[in-house]
């Protein structure tokens, strides 16, 4: 199926038949309320025409007259142009082709006389397509031809869009394919460029129709259901039902009978539920072709000959040699073979008219025609600007001529005045030499300055932790043997509770022992919760010695992606090893463009260990809340940014809540049961990286979807 542009000037609104729009109503009640004769009713008359022309064309008609009545009592030129304009495209909708013509002459005569090379444009395309529906071929592209210019002249890029697409189509009529497809494809990205649906939708149908011809199945089935992709976006019924015949035809050609059958069964609810029937011989014919591939020619020539009458009443001269070529090859196939040698006649001698020698002749000499006209006035418009830089030259000629003049009278003068000029030049010259000296010494004095102290700091931070470090190792070490005291003191007065209860007090009164084992109880429960406080202490003061443990400090240029990978390893083991059923995915994505780092190995290493521990820890707790479908996974990767490298750690465990992430940092805090973690790991952390390295430390989480740990170092 060809699709050309008929639907130009916005005719197509793209809703049903049957609906009445809001605008629609509100453009009546201001014309009703507001009967003032002046060039704003016209204009209002205008705007309801465009609502009505889909659905009610007859009363698009009328308003239309009333419009061009109106317009012509006020002289107004544009609305005139307009008027008959949109007389000639609803005429030409329901195929009255004369009326369509005379309208729209009278347009292009009246743009014409008042240069309006924008609308006379449009009035060439609109009787390019009158002759385009009449199958008119050389003179609907001499038209096309004709507006092209003028829609170039006047910088409209849409216009221009709708007129190639119509000369492509028209090309591809009469099977000049070479032209027609660099045309098309020239419309199609204009039309994508401008946001314009309708050329777009027009002139992909016209790329399928022409693909489908040459017989590449893909391609003309890849542009047809873009087509219709674009049909359904702008609600445009009538041309969905084309590109559905289309593709029914393709699959027909192809011998897919079923998609072909689907295709056009497609169409005919699509006309019966729009009410728009245009396309209607199309179908008729297209199912015809289908019975004819079926070998059930009896059926053909029922919907050919419907389809023949039906292209004979709107003079459609494309599907009547369609209908032909169909009935001589139904007679053929049933034995009727003066029927057949009939129709083959008819078809023939329709395709001579459409795409004859003499068809190909006039075409051609029109596009020359074209083409030269277009190299004429390129030449024309050379040589009034090689005049205009002739006469320019002139008159600069004589400028300069004055200019020498006065200049001689100031050579002896400027000469004077050389040797002032110069020796100021070599003076500020020098000046600035020595301007520019003392900025670097300033800038190396700065930069020396700021160097020292960086240096200072690091220094003083250096003591700060030292001292703090011996500090708190006195501390924990003083407090480490009253702590040993009070853990083994618990554990032997518990062993001595138990010898009492296997001793003497079997030798108790009976009145006594409800008592006494009342008493021993609570004892052995006391006793057991200072062993349990007791190892929570020890474990604190080892964290604080491991947090005073100071470093050697040596750093060393290390493969930052090698160090990743073991410690995570040996932290994954490690934990496996406390806790045998525990399984994870260890994902790893390590950027191979990271440099190596200068850095503390031991010191990051313990980071690495730490933070990894904590992911394995938060994916155990979630993994024992038994939840479904989830499934342990914890994601490192590095990657190399300007200035700094990353490390990132995720894992899908709990996540944190924003007031346990505000805390995170703090030493001793912790949201591990006691017993099971000191609180210091993430402290001691934080300090190695940011106080040790000069980099970054920070954490992302979401509570119930994981957490994301950062480091970032230096390069």
């Amino acid at each position: 199926m060809l699709l050309l542009l008929l639907l130009t000037l916005k005719v197509s609104t793209g809703r049903p038949a049957f609906a009445q729009t809001r605008p629609a109503d509100s453009l009546r009640r201001l014309l009703s309320t507001q009967p003032r004769a002046d060039t704003m009713r016209v204009r209002r008359l205008h705007a309801l025409i465009n609502e009505l022309a889909a659905n009610n064309t007859p009363q698009a008609i009328g308003l239309s007259k009333q419009a061009l009545t109106l317009s012509r009592r006020l002289a107004d030129t544009v609305g005139i142009g307009r008027s008959l304009l949109w007389l000639s495209i609803l005429h030409r909708r329901q195929e009255q082709f004369a009326a369509a013509r005379h309208y729209t002459i009278q347009a292009r005569e009246l743009f014409a006389r008042s240069h309006d090379r924008r609308r006379e444009a449009r009035a060439c395309m609109e009787l390019s397509l009158i002759d385009v529906q009449q199958s008119q071929s050389t003179s609907a592209l001499a038209w096309a031809l004709r507006g092209l210019p003028l829609a170039e002249q006047a910088q409209d890029v849409g216009l221009q869009a709708q007129l190639r697409g119509t000369i492509g189509s028209i090309y591809y009529q009469i099977g000049d394919y070479a032209s027609a497809l660099p045309m098309l494809r020239t419309a199609l990205r204009d039309g994508q460029q401008l946001g314009d649906l309708q050329v777009v939708s027009a002139v992909l149908n016209n790329l399928a129709s022409l693909y489908q011809t040459q017989r590449k199945w893909s391609q003309a089935r890849r542009y047809y259901q873009r087509a219709v992709t674009v049909s359904r976006q702008m609600g445009d019924v009538q041309n969905e039902i084309s590109n559905e015949i289309g593709l029914a035809e393709v699959y027909a050609e192809q011998g897919n009978q079923t998609r072909a059958w689907e295709h056009s069964q497609q169409a005919r609810i699509l006309m019966r539920t729009s009410g728009d029937y245009y396309n209607l011989p199309a179908v008729e014919l297209m199912l015809a072709r289908a019975f004819l591939l079926n070998r059930q020619p009896d059926s053909a020539v029922v919907l050919a000959q419907r389809g023949m009458q039906l292209s004979q009443m709107t003079r459609r001269n494309g599907s009547i040699s369609n209908a032909a070529d169909i009935l001589a090859q139904a007679h053929a196939a049933l034995g009727d073979f003066k029927a057949a040698y009939e129709h083959q006649r008819l078809f023939s001698s329709y395709q001579d008219t459409l795409a004859g020698e003499t068809t190909q002749r006039q075409t051609s000499a029109l596009r020359y025609g074209y083409e030269l006209d277009k190299k004429q006035n390129q030449i024309a418009l050379l040589n009034q600007t090689r005049q205009l830089q002739i006469q320019k030259s002139a008159r600069q000629r004589q400028q300069l001529y004055a200019l020498l003049a006065g200049l001689a009278g100031t050579v002896l003068l400027a000469g004077l005045l050389w040797r002032n000029v110069y020796i100021k030049q070599r003076a500020n010259r020098h000046l600035n030499e020595k301007n520019a000296e003392i900025a670097r010494q300033r800038d190396d004095l700065t930069r020396a300055l700021a160097e020292l102290k960086a240096a200072q700091n690091q220094l003083i931070q250096r003591e700060k932790m030292a001292s703090l470090g011996e500090l708190t190792a006195g501390i924990a070490h003083e407090i480490q043997n009253p702590l040993n005291f009070v853990n083994n003191f618990s554990e032997v007065s518990v062993e001595l509770v138990e010898e009492f209860m296997d001793g003497p007090w079997q030798q108790l009164p009976e009145a006594e022992k409800a008592y006494a084992t009342e008493l021993l109880a609570s004892l052995t429960q006391n006793l057991q919760k200072i062993t349990q406080h007791g190892h929570r202490a020890d474990g604190i003061v080892k964290g604080m010695l491991q947090h005073s443990h100071v470093s050697s400090g040596e750093r060393d240029a290390i493969d930052l992606n090698a160090l990743v990978a073991e410690h995570l390893a040996m932290a994954y083991q490690g934990f496996r090893a406390q806790h045998h059923d525990f399984s994870a995915t260890l994902t790893s994505n390590l950027d191979a463009q990271v440099p190596k780092v200068l850095l503390v190995p031991q010191d990051v290493g313990r980071v690495l260990l730490n933070l990894f521990a904590n992911a394995f820890y938060t994916l155990l707790e979630r993994l024992s809340r038994d939840e479904p479908d989830y499934a342990p996974v914890l994601t490192v990767l590095t990657k190399r940014l300007p200035g700094e490298v990353q490390i990132r750690v995720h894992d899908n465990g709990l996540g944190m809540s924003e007031e346990i992430q505000s805390k995170i940092f703090q030493p001793f805090f912790t949201t591990k049961p006691p017993g099971e973690g000191t609180g210091l790991g993430l402290s001691l952390s934080y300090d190695i990286i940011v106080k040790g390295h000069g980099g970054t430390l920070t954490v992302s989480s979401r509570e119930g979807q994981g957490t994301e740990v950062t480091i970032g170092l230096p390069c």
